[in-house]
């Protein structure tokens, strides 16, 4: 059976009592072994990598997704397991935003410079 030590008089109790048995203390209740909220580490990443394949807006919501479970994990209110698969999935999110805005930045260029062309003539 498994024993713990009662933290007012430091006398062994067994473990999962609310009071100890020997001086009427009170017991705190031990923290879960895991965090109650898992983590969506798979789904971030899928995100992440889909905004760079195929969707970009994915890579936004890839990278948001990421900041807020990081900052939940780092409170100790979300599973910190998956805390690489989330940190990689807002790092695909983040590239996929800017090569997105740098594509269309040199879509708009060339569009610009199209058209601005026959003018020159």
């Amino acid at each position: 059976m498994e024993q713990n030590q009662c933290t007012s008089c430091g006398r062994a109790i067994p473990a999962g009592v609310a009071q100890c048995p020997h001086c009427g203390a009170t017991l705190a209740a031990a923290p879960p072994a895991y965090s109650s909220v898992p983590h969506r580490g798979g789904m971030i990443l899928a995100f992440g990598i889909l905004g760079l394949i195929c969707c970009a807006p994915l890579g936004i919501v890839a990278w948001v997704m990421g900041n807020g479970d990081l900052a939940e994990m780092a409170a100790g209110r979300m599973d910190r397991t998956g805390s690489g698969m989330t940190q990689a999935g807002k790092i695909c999110g983040i590239v996929a935003v800017v090569l997105w805005v740098v594509g269309a930045v040199i879509s708009i260029m060339l569009f610009a410079l199209g058209t601005a062309i026959p003018f020159m003539e």
